[in-house]
C-alpha cells in the first residue's frame, strides 16, 4: 500500500503503563477517545508478569484495554532479566521458557488479542558479527517458539524489537519464511538525522530481505518525534509524513511525555527519550494532538496547509514582530499593524485552543503581509531569527496566569522566564535594538491583603477614597503569589532590567482585564469571554468566593491604540511600568458582568461558588494616569457596548469545533464549571 488511510485505518498508538498504574490506563483510554484511536500497542514484561502482583495486573490490563481498543501486547524480556545467563554451543534450553511463558499468557487472555508482538533481538546490531556471540543463539531460540506457540494459539505474529536487516534475514533463515504475518520496523527521524533519508528508503532493506526470502509478512512502522526542543509543528509534520509511508500499519509513539522526577533525570543526553508524547507530562495538550482531536485525522493535512506560512527569512523588509500573535491580543494588535500596512511576523506556537482560528483570519484578511513562524519561546535560536529584522517587537507570549494549575512550576518559569530573557536578549543583539512592549499582570501585586474593602451591594468597594476615585498605581509594592505569578513577576523585572542596565527601549504595561473579539476564554484568563461562552452553551460557571470581587475591564481596541501608543513614544517611555485597564470608570464585579449577561443572552447563567482562591485579589482597578499623562491615551469604550460586540462575535462563531475544543480542554485541565 502507499501509505495508511486518511481515515485512521491502519494507525494505532503505543502507550507502556507501570504494573499497578490503573489511573495511567484511564487517562490512556480518554485521551484515545479524543483521537478516535482504537489500536493500541503496549509492553507486556515477561519479569512481570510471572510474579503474583505482574499476573493480577496483566488479568486487568488486557481484558480493560480491549473493552475499547485494539491492543497488540508486545512481549518483551529475556532470560537474563530471570537470573538465567545465556550459554555457548547450543540454544540455551532455557530461552525456550519465553515460549512457555507465550503459551501460558495467551491461554489466559487470548481471547482478548488478535495478534502478538515479539519484542527478543541481541542488544547490539550491525556493530560486531554478533552471530559469534550466545545471545544470538539464546535470542533466535527465543523468537522462534515464541512464534510458534502463538501461531497454536491461533494468534497472528509480529517480529519487533530494533530490527535490521541482517538481524530479520537471520531470523528468517532460522525459523522460516512464514513464520511472521508482519514485521515491525522501527525509525525515528529526529533522532536518526544522519541516517535517516525517507522512509522510502529507511524501509527499503527490510522489503529486499522479504522479498529475498519469499515472505508475505506485512510491514509496519514505529515512529515517533520527540519535541525536547519544543518544535512541536515539526512533530505534526512528522507524523504527517509518516501516515504516507509505504507500510500497512503505522503505530505513533506515544500519548504522553514520560514522567520524570527532575531531582533523579538521568544525563542529558537522555532527555529527548522524555518527549515523544503528543501530551506533555502536566496533561496539556501539544499542537498534534490539539488539531487531531478538534479536526480529526483526515483535517490534519488541511491543518498543517494553513500552518505552512514560513516566515521569509530573508526578507529585507523590517517588520513588527508579534510573539503570541496568533492569541487574542496578539492577533489584535497584528491585524492593526497590517490594516496600516506594515509586514507582520506572527510568532506563536499554537498551544491554545482556537488561535488557529486567529491565524487563519490574519492571512485571510491580510495575505502576504503576515509571516508566521511556529514556534516555541524557549527555542532561542529562533527567537533571534525572529527579532532579526524587527522594527517593533510585542511580547504577548506566556503560560498563562494559574491560580488553579500548580502542577508544573518548571514549565513556568522556562516559558515566562527564561522565554522572555531570550526575546531580551534577542533584541539587545541587534545592531539596533528594536523597542518592545511586554505584557505583565495585575497579578504581580498579589492578593492586596492591606487593602481595606467593604460590600457595598454586589460589588466590593475600597475604604480609602483616593483609591475608589483612581485605582491602584504602578507604586503598589509587588508581592508575587503562585509559581506562575513568580515566573511573570521575574520576567516583568528582567524587562525593566535590560532597559536600565543596556539602555534599551523596553516598557512593562501591567495590564487589567483586557477583552473582546477573537478572545477564547478560560476560567484564569479571559473569563468575561469565559463567562460568555459558557452561558451560551448552558453549561454552568464556577465562582470563587462570594462573586463581589472588581476588575476593571478594558476592551481591546482600547488596548491595542494604548500598544500603538507606546511604540510612538517609546523614545520617552522606555524603562517604565505602566497600569493599563478601564479604570475606576469601567470597574464592575463579576455578578454585574453576569447580570449584564443575563440581560444580554437573555438566560441567567448558571452560578456555583467555590472557596476563595489564594492570590485572587477582591479589588484590583488600574489607575492609568501615569500613561495617560504619558501619551494622551483614555479608554473610549464602555463595558455594555464591549461585552456586547463580544457577544455578537462569540454568536457568530457558533458551537462548531472551536468551542467543543475549548469545552475539551478545560475538561482536560480539570476546570471546575
Amino acid at each position: 500500500m502507499t501509505g495508511v488511510k486518511s481515515e485512521g485505518q491502519g494507525i494505532g498508538l503505543v502507550e507502556s503503563f507501570a504494573v499497578g498504574d490503573h489511573a495511567k490506563v484511564e487517562r490512556a483510554l480518554e485521551l484515545l477517545r479524543s483521537l478516535g484511536v482504537t489500536e493500541l500497542r503496549t509492553e507486556v514484561s515477561w519479569a512481570d508478569a510471572v510474579t503474583p502482583e505482574g499476573e493480577r495486573w496483566y488479568g486487568w490490563l488486557l481484558p480493560r484495554l480491549a473493552q475499547e481498543v485494539r491492543v497488540v501486547p508486545c512481549f518483551t524480556g529475556t532470560p537474563g532479566a530471570l537470573g538465567v545467563e545465556p550459554r555457548r554451543n547450543a540454544p540455551p534450553r532455557e530461552a525456550h521458557a519465553f515460549g512457555d511463558f507465550v503459551e501460558s499468557f495467551l491461554a489466559r487472555h487470548g481471547r482478548h488479542v488478535e495478534w502478538v508482538e515479539l519484542w527478543n533481538a541481541p542488544g547490539t546490531l550491525a556493530s560486531y558479527d554478533w552471530r559469534l556471540d550466545p545471545e544470538w543463539e539464546m535470542f533466535s531460540a527465543m523468537v522462534a517458539d515464541g512464534a510458534r506457540r502463538a501461531r497454536a494459539a491461533g494468534k497472528k505474529v509480529v517480529l519487533g524489537a530494533e530490527l535490521d536487516a541482517l538481524w530479520l534475514a537471520c531470523v528468517l533463515d532460522r525459523v522460516g519464511a512464514d513464520s511472521f504475518d508482519a514485521v515491525a520496523v522501527q525509525g525515528y527521524p529526529n533522532q536518526d538525522v544522519a541516517a535517516f533519508q525517507g522512509w522510502e528508503e529507511w524501509l527499503a532493506p527490510i522489503r529486499m530481505v522479504l522479498a529475498g526470502h519469499r515472505s508475505k509478512a506485512a510491514v509496519w512502522l514505529t515512529t515517533g518525534y520527540s519535541t525536547w526542543r519544543f518544535d512541536e509543528k515539526q512533530q505534526l509534520s512528522a507524523f504527517l509524513d509518516a501516515t504516507a509511508a509505504p507500510v500497512e500499519r503505522l503505530y505513533w509513539c506515544s500519548l504522553r511525555d514520560t514522567e520524570v522526577d527532575v531531582e533523579s533525570a538521568e544525563a542529558p543526553a537522555d532527555v529527548p527519550a522524555l518527549h515523544f508524547g503528543m501530551v506533555r507530562e502536566d496533561g496539556s495538550p501539544k499542537l498534534l494532538f490539539r488539531l487531531w482531536a478538534e479536526h480529526g485525522l483526515a483535517g490534519l493535512p488541511e491543518q498543517w496547509r494553513g500552518l505552512e506560512s514560513p516566515y521569509r527569512r530573508a526578507h529585507p523588509e523590517r517588520h513588527v514582530v508579534v510573539f503570541g500573535g496568533a492569541g487574542f491580543l496578539g492577533a489584535n494588535v497584528a491585524h492593526r499593524y497590517l490594516e496600516d500596512g506594515q509586514r507582520v511576523l506572527v510568532y506563536d506556537n499554537l498551544s491554545r485552543p482556537g488561535v488557529e482560528r486567529n491565524l487563519r483570519w490574519l492571512k485571510a484578511r491580510h495575505g502576504a503581509r503576515v509571516d508566521v513562524q511556529v514556534a516555541d519561546l524557549r527555542d532561542a535560536p529562533a527567537v533571534r531569527e525572529a527579532v532579526r529584522h524587527a522594527q517593533a517587537v510585542f511580547h504577548f507570549s506566556a503560560r498563562v496566569a494559574g491560580t488553579t494549575r500548580l502542577t508544573n512550576p518548571v514549565h513556568d518559569f522556562e516559558v515566562n522566564a527564561r522565554g522572555t530573557v531570550n526575546v531580551l536578549d534577542a533584541v539587545r543583539a541587534c545592531e539596533t535594538p528594536p523597542p518592545l512592549v511586554f505584557t505583565s499582570t495585575h497579578q504581580v501585586y498579589g492578593g492586596l491583603p492591606g487593602l481595606s474593602l467593604a460590600p457595598d451591594g454586589r460589588r466590593y468597594e475600597p475604604v480609602d477614597v483616593e483609591v475608589r476615585g483612581q485605582g491602584l498605581g504602578e507604586e503598589q509594592p509587588l508581592d508575587f503569589e503562585s509559581p506562575s505569578g513568580c515566573s511573570k513577576g521575574a520576567a516583568d523585572q528582567y524587562v525593566l532590567d535590560y532597559a536600565r542596565t543596556w539602555r534599551l527601549p523596553l516598557a512593562v504595561f501591567r495590564m487589567g482585564c483586557i477583552y473582546g473579539p477573537r478572545q477564547f476564554g478560560f476560567e484564569d484568563q479571559g473569563w468575561v469571554a469565559h463567562f460568555l461562552r459558557r452561558t451560551l452553551r448552558r453549561q454552568p460557571i464556577t465562582l470563587y468566593g462570594d462573586g463581589r470581587q472588581v476588575r476593571d475591564l478594558l476592551f481591546v481596541e482600547d488596548g491595542v491604540r494604548a500598544f500603538q501608543l507606546a511604540m510612538v513614544n517609546m523614545s520617552r517611555l522606555g524603562g517604565q511600568v505602566f497600569n493599563i485597564g478601564g479604570g475606576p470608570q469601567r470597574a464592575v464585579s463579576l455578578l454585574e458582568v453576569l447580570d449584564l449577561i443575563g440581560e444580554l443572552t437573555g438566560q441567567a447563567p448558571q452560578v456555583k461558588f467555590e472557596d476563595w482562591r489564594t492570590g485572587d485579589p477582591r479589588y484590583y482597578v488600574s489607575d492609568t494616569r501615569k500613561f495617560q499623562a504619558a501619551t494622551g491615551w483614555a479608554p473610549r469604550v464602555e463595558v455594555r457596548e464591549g461585552v456586547t460586540r463580544l457577544h455578537a462575535w462569540m454568536r457568530d462563531m457558533g458551537a462548531g469545533t472551536v468551542q467543543r475544543a475549548l469545552d475539551r480542554q478545560e475538561a482536560r485541565e480539570g476546570i471546575h464549571g
